[in-house]
């Protein structure tokens, strides 16, 4: 497996995740907050401080639960984007956009593992086939 592109892939996502962690601090606390002074809404980035030590560890089932739940701030960046005026708005698309290349380049990183995982099913499969045929 050629380690380069899965470099690229892992750093992608580790950027992207941790972009996403300032992008939420710095919008619910400074830039657009719901209450001025802040909102508690901030503690949103916790679920993503959960699998951060994974992520940096290239941990596969980490990355693959991350990449699920990633998919609730792409929803929430969506809706904040399209009926938010303003600041709000483009705060959201930029959610968006983080959670997209987050679980995008965690598939990519994660193809080659899934790949191998068929593999050796597949050759467990023929092998326990052969032995019930023998």
């Amino acid at each position: 497996m050629n380690d380069s592109p899965q470099k690229a892939f892992h750093l992608t996502a580790i950027a992207s995740i941790a972009a996403l962690i300032v992008l939420c601090i710095a919008w619910e606390m400074v830039l657009a907050p719901l209450r001025p002074g802040g909102s508690w809404l901030v503690l949103k980035v916790i679920p993503l401080l959960l699998p951060l030590r994974g992520i940096l560890k290239r941990d596969v089932y980490t990355l693959q639960w991350s990449s699920m739940l990633i998919l609730l701030y792409f929803a929430e960046g969506i809706v904040r984007a399209t009926t938010e005026p303003g600041l709000s708005s483009i705060l959201g698309w930029v959610e968006v956009a983080l959670t997209v290349a987050f679980f995008v380049s965690t598939l990519c990183f994660l193809r080659p593992y899934k790949k191998a995982a068929k593999q050796m099913a597949k050759q467990v499969i023929q092998k326990a086939s052969r032995s019930l045929h023998e």
